[in-house]
Protein backbone atom coordinates (compact mmCIF):
# COMPACT_ATOMS: atom_id res chain seq x y z
CA UNK A 1 0.00 0.00 0.00
CA UNK A 2 1.29 3.42 -0.92
CA UNK A 3 1.53 5.95 1.88
CA UNK A 4 -0.01 9.39 1.74
CA UNK A 5 3.50 10.85 1.95
CA UNK A 6 4.55 8.99 -1.20
CA UNK A 7 1.45 10.20 -3.01
CA UNK A 8 1.94 13.78 -1.87
CA UNK A 9 5.48 13.75 -3.29
CA UNK A 10 4.00 12.85 -6.69
CA UNK A 11 1.84 15.98 -6.48
CA UNK A 12 5.02 18.08 -6.39
CA UNK A 13 6.35 16.66 -9.68
CA UNK A 14 6.63 18.07 -13.16
CA UNK A 15 5.75 15.66 -15.98
CA UNK A 16 7.94 15.36 -19.07
CA UNK A 17 7.05 13.53 -22.28
CA UNK A 18 9.16 10.98 -24.14
CA UNK A 19 10.08 13.75 -26.58
CA UNK A 20 11.57 15.79 -23.72
CA UNK A 21 8.69 18.25 -23.88
CA UNK A 22 7.47 19.55 -20.48
CA UNK A 23 3.82 18.55 -20.14
CA UNK A 24 2.88 20.30 -16.89
CA UNK A 25 2.59 19.58 -13.19
CA UNK A 26 0.80 16.68 -11.56
CA UNK A 27 -2.70 17.75 -10.60
CA UNK A 28 -4.13 14.58 -9.07
CA UNK A 29 -3.04 11.02 -8.40
CA UNK A 30 -5.43 8.14 -9.06
CA UNK A 31 -4.89 4.89 -7.19
CA UNK A 32 -5.79 1.39 -8.25
CA UNK A 33 -8.59 0.42 -5.87
CA UNK A 34 -7.30 -3.15 -5.52
CA UNK A 35 -3.60 -2.49 -4.95
CA UNK A 36 -3.62 1.06 -3.58
CA UNK A 37 -0.73 1.91 -5.93
CA UNK A 38 -0.68 5.06 -8.08
CA UNK A 39 -1.81 4.15 -11.59
CA UNK A 40 -2.75 7.45 -13.27
CA UNK A 41 -1.96 11.11 -12.77
CA UNK A 42 -3.59 14.14 -14.23
CA UNK A 43 -1.29 16.70 -15.79
CA UNK A 44 -2.19 20.38 -15.44
CA UNK A 45 -1.61 22.28 -18.66
CA UNK A 46 -2.97 25.17 -20.64
CA UNK A 47 -3.68 28.67 -19.48
CA UNK A 48 -3.13 28.79 -15.71
CA UNK A 49 -3.01 24.98 -15.59
CA UNK A 50 -6.79 24.72 -15.77
CA UNK A 51 -6.84 21.75 -18.19
CA UNK A 52 -6.11 18.35 -16.66
CA UNK A 53 -5.29 15.33 -18.81
CA UNK A 54 -5.01 11.75 -17.60
CA UNK A 55 -1.62 10.10 -18.14
CA UNK A 56 -0.80 6.54 -17.07
CA UNK A 57 2.18 5.95 -14.82
CA UNK A 58 2.94 2.59 -16.49
CA UNK A 59 6.48 2.72 -17.87
CA UNK A 60 7.27 6.07 -16.27
CA UNK A 61 10.52 6.99 -14.53
CA UNK A 62 10.68 9.28 -11.56
CA UNK A 63 13.47 11.47 -10.28
CA UNK A 64 13.24 13.77 -7.27
CA UNK A 65 10.82 16.27 -8.80
CA UNK A 66 10.09 14.94 -12.27
CA UNK A 67 8.13 12.10 -13.82
CA UNK A 68 9.21 11.09 -17.33
CA UNK A 69 6.36 9.31 -19.11
CA UNK A 70 6.73 7.13 -22.23
CA UNK A 71 4.28 9.26 -24.22
CA UNK A 72 5.04 12.32 -26.30
CA UNK A 73 3.38 15.70 -25.88
CA UNK A 74 1.05 15.19 -28.86
CA UNK A 75 -0.29 11.90 -27.51
CA UNK A 76 -0.97 13.49 -24.13
CA UNK A 77 -2.61 16.55 -25.72
CA UNK A 78 -4.95 14.35 -27.78
CA UNK A 79 -5.97 12.05 -24.91
CA UNK A 80 -9.71 11.57 -24.38
CA UNK A 81 -11.29 14.32 -22.35
CA UNK A 82 -12.23 12.63 -19.08
CA UNK A 83 -13.86 14.55 -16.26
CA UNK A 84 -11.65 15.03 -13.23
CA UNK A 85 -14.36 14.62 -10.63
CA UNK A 86 -12.87 12.15 -8.21
CA UNK A 87 -13.74 8.99 -10.14
CA UNK A 88 -12.11 7.22 -13.06
CA UNK A 89 -14.84 4.95 -14.35
CA UNK A 90 -14.26 1.69 -16.19
CA UNK A 91 -15.46 3.14 -19.55
CA UNK A 92 -13.16 6.14 -19.11
CA UNK A 93 -10.26 3.83 -18.30
CA UNK A 94 -10.98 1.71 -21.39
CA UNK A 95 -10.88 4.82 -23.60
CA UNK A 96 -7.64 6.02 -22.01
CA UNK A 97 -5.98 2.58 -22.26
CA UNK A 98 -6.89 2.40 -25.95
CA UNK A 99 -5.54 5.88 -26.57
CA UNK A 100 -2.22 5.15 -24.86
CA UNK A 101 -1.95 1.63 -26.31
CA UNK A 102 -1.94 -0.07 -22.92
CA UNK A 103 -2.68 -3.72 -22.29
CA UNK A 104 -6.05 -5.23 -22.99
CA UNK A 105 -8.79 -2.95 -24.25
CA UNK A 106 -10.95 -3.87 -21.25
CA UNK A 107 -9.47 -3.59 -17.75
CA UNK A 108 -10.03 -6.38 -15.23
CA UNK A 109 -13.31 -6.11 -13.31
CA UNK A 110 -13.04 -4.32 -10.00
CA UNK A 111 -15.14 -3.45 -6.99
CA UNK A 112 -15.43 0.29 -7.57
CA UNK A 113 -13.80 3.28 -9.11
CA UNK A 114 -10.26 4.55 -8.67
CA UNK A 115 -9.58 6.62 -5.62
CA UNK A 116 -8.10 10.04 -6.20
CA UNK A 117 -5.87 12.32 -4.24
CA UNK A 118 -5.38 15.87 -5.39
CA UNK A 119 -3.50 18.90 -4.24
CA UNK A 120 -6.51 20.04 -2.20
CA UNK A 121 -7.11 16.69 -0.46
Amino acid sequence: MTTHTEIRTLLECHVVGSDGEPLGRVGQVYLNDRTGRPEWVTVRSGLLGLRQTFVPLAGSRRTADEIAVPFDAEQVRTAPDVAVDGLLTAPDEVALCRHYGLGPAVPAPRRGDHDRLGAGD
